[in-house]
């Protein structure tokens, strides 16, 4: 249903699919990524009860801002994709988009979020220029450092802290463990996303986690994710969080369980399966915690 209703939009303009696919609101995968942990924090910092206004703020920020950062990942990786099976046909790569138009998007995207932002406080202005400058910066690593799936990380982590002086006026220490979580969370789930063009990123000589961690990649994934539970765990003690909230860490635990058994033999497919199955463990914390406010 969310396809057709995206591929309508091409009856009423030719071009718009292009720009569809550009923003990647063809896969919403990034937007459950980002978006369950920022209402997780929403919701712990509003003590169950977070207000409608920062609700929307945050949710249509949530996809404002991923349609921004993969359209400026596009134009980072536009002399890449082409010689990667699974980006090949990206619009930038086959000049379905130009540069500029790009560049156009991308700048409208970010005025658009930041309109938002202006709705909160200057607080929560202020922090939104770091989740810009992490967004920009991001695309760019994979040239220089086999780890830019930590700078993603510290990027899609951002509106943690955003969420707890929109909605609190305040960032509580507290708040840097849901963080951490979210970072570690974060560099697990998209070094399995690396392990799918691993083949292809060592022949153009790009980097990531993926080439870094070799034959212990699955061992190190499940070792990141199982110290994001731990830091979640720590930061529910402190939130004073109760049985739903530790139910929903123990549904999380069951589905990176399941994607290091289902990932052994490493092929690509499933790699790629086993990330977007990340999402599942995302939904069931922040189920958790809502339960756990509401029961």
């Amino acid at each position: 249903m969310y396809q057709d209703l995206l591929k309508s939009f091409n009856r009423l303009h030719p071009r718009a699919w292009d720009f569809i696919q550009l923003t990647r609101m063809d896969r919403p995968i990034g937007i459950y990524l980002l978006l369950w942990p920022t209402l997780t924090a929403l919701w712990i910092a509003g003590e169950g009860a977070p207000s409608l206004k920062n609700l929307l703020i945050f949710t249509l920020g949530t996809v404002l801002m991923r349609a921004a950062g993969c359209v400026v990942n596009d134009y980072a990786d536009r002399n890449f994709d082409g010689h990667v099976e699974r980006t090949k046909s990206r619009p930038l790569a086959t000049g379905a988009v130009s540069v500029r138009e790009a560049m156009l998007t991308f700048a409208l995207l970010l005025a658009l979020a930041f309109g938002l932002v202006l709705l909160t406080n200057a607080t929560t202005v202020w922090l939104s220029f770091g989740a810009v400058a992490l967004a920009a910066c991001y695309p760019f690593m994979k040239r220089y450092t086999f780890y830019p799936q930590v700078v993603l990380g510290a990027a899609y982590s951002w509106g943690i802290p955003m969420a707890f002086t929109a909605e609190s006026g305040a960032l509580p220490a507290a708040a840097w463990l849901l963080y951490i979580t979210n970072l570690l969370w974060t560099v697990a789930y998209d070094t399995y996303y690396a392990m799918t063009d691993r083949p292809d990123d060592l022949k153009i000589g790009v980097k990531s986690t993926a080439i870094l961690f070799g034959d212990a990649d699955r061992v190190i994934i499940l070792t990141l994710q199982g110290l994001s539970l731990l830091c979640l765990l720590l930061a529910g003690a402190r939130f004073e969080l109760g049985g739903y909230f530790h139910l929903g860490l123990l549904a999380a635990a069951a589905c990176f369980l399941w994607e290091f058994h289902s990932t052994r033999s490493r092929d690509r497919q499933l790699c790629f399966r086993a990330f977007l199955h990340n999402h599942w463990a995302g939904l069931a914390i922040l189920a958790g915690i809502i339960l756990d406010y509401q029961l």
